[in-house]
C-alpha cells in the first residue's frame, strides 16, 4: 500500500485501443495502463471509478474482443490502496458512498481481462489483477495482501478470490502474517498464467490477448461466463450451466462457420453472431 497526498493526484489511466504492439496495432486488443509510477500506480477512488467506465466502454465495443490491464514504470502494477483517502473514512461514509461496489462491476466485464504485472501487486493491486481471467507475472512480481499491517483486511475480494485461487492454508498465511510471494511461487499455487522475464511481460500479455481475440466471439464470451461459474456453482448446477451455454452456441452464425471451415480445411471468418 501507498501514502498518497490526495491533493496530488496525477492522471490515473491511459486506454489504447486497439493496444500498440511492436510491428503494429494488435487487432481487437485494448491496452489500458494505471498511470500514476511515481507513486507506484496506487489505487484511489477515483482511479478505480475511471477504470471501471473505461473497462465498460470497451465492453460494449464490438471491435474490443480483449482487454490488457498493465501499470506504468517497472516498479509495481499497482502497489495498495491510497492510505491517506481511506484513513479518513467511516462506516457511515463507506456504506453512503460505496466506492467498492466498481470491483464488483469489473468482474461483471465479459471482454477477457488478462493482467500484465511487472513488480508490486499489493492489496488493492492485488485484488485488482485476481479479477482479471489471465495473469502474465514477470520474475519480479510480488503479491500479496499486506492490509492486517494497517489494521485493517482485505476489501475488494482478496479473502475471497486469493483463497479460491491458490487454496484455504496458503491464502489464510499471506492475508494474516501479511507477506508477499514472488512470481515463482504464485505460479507454483496457480494464481498466474505464466511467469516470463520483466522486459517481455506486456508483450507476452498482448500476445496472448491476441489469441484470445482471434476466436469467435461469442462463443469466448460463454465460456469465460462457464469458467467463472466453475468457482460459485456446485459440480451439476455448473454443468447445467455449461451444457446450456453449448447447445445455445449452435444458434449462432459463428458456430456453422467454425465447422464449415474445419471440414473445408480452410481458416474460419469469425462474425460475431
Amino acid at each position: 500500500m501507498t501514502d498518497v497526498d490526495p491533493g496530488e493526484r496525477p492522471a490515473s489511466i491511459r486506454v489504447a485501443s486497439p493496444a500498440p504492439g511492436v510491428d503494429g496495432p494488435v487487432e481487437g486488443v485494448a491496452l489500458i495502463t494505471l498511470d500514476r509510477p511515481k507513486i507506484l500506480n496506487a489505487l484511489d477512488f477515483a482511479l478505480i471509478a475511471e477504470l471501471t467506465d473505461a473497462l465498460e466502454a470497451l465492453d460494449a465495443d464490438p471491435a474490443c474482443r480483449a482487454i490488457v490491464i498493465t501499470g506504468a514504470g517497472e516498479r509495481a502494477f499497482a502497489a495498495g490502496a491510497d492510505i491517506r483517502e481511506l484513513a479518513i473514512q467511516s462506516p457511515a461514509s463507506l456504506l453512503r458512498d460505496d466506492q467498492f461496489h466498481r470491483w464488483e462491476r469489473i468482474k461483471r466485464i465479459r471482454t477477457p481481462l488478462i493482467a500484465a504485472v511487472r513488480g508490486l501487486a499489493l492489496g488493492g493491486g492485488c485484488e485488482l489483477a485476481m479479477t482479471c481471467d489471465m495473469l502474465i507475472a514477470g520474475e519480479s512480481a510480488q503479491f500479496g495482501q499486506p492490509e492486517i499491517k494497517l489494521g485493517v483486511m482485505p476489501g475488494a475480494g482478496g479473502t475471497q478470490r486469493l483463497t479460491r485461487a491458490i487454496g484455504k492454508a496458503k491464502a489464510m498465511e499471506l492475508v494474516l502474517t501479511g507477506r508477499t510471494m514472488g512470481a515463482r511461487e504464485a505460479e507454483a499455487h496457480g494464481l498466474v498464467t505464466r511467469v516470463v522475464p520483466d522486459d517481455a511481460v506486456l508483450a507476452s500479455a498482448l500476445e496472448l490477448a491476441s489469441a484470445v481475440a482471434a476466436m469467435p466471439p461469442l462463443a469466448v464470451i460463454a465460456a469465460k461466463a462457464a469458467v467463472n461459474r466453475a468457482e460459485e456453482l456446485g459440480l451439476e448446477a455448473g454443468l447445467e450451466f455449461e451444457r446450456r451455454s453449448f447447445y445455445l452456441l449452435f444458434s449462432t452464425d459463428d458456430q456453422r462457420e467454425g465447422m464449415a471451415a474445419f471440414k473445408e480445411k480452410r481458416p474460419p471468418a469469425w462474425k460475431g453472431r
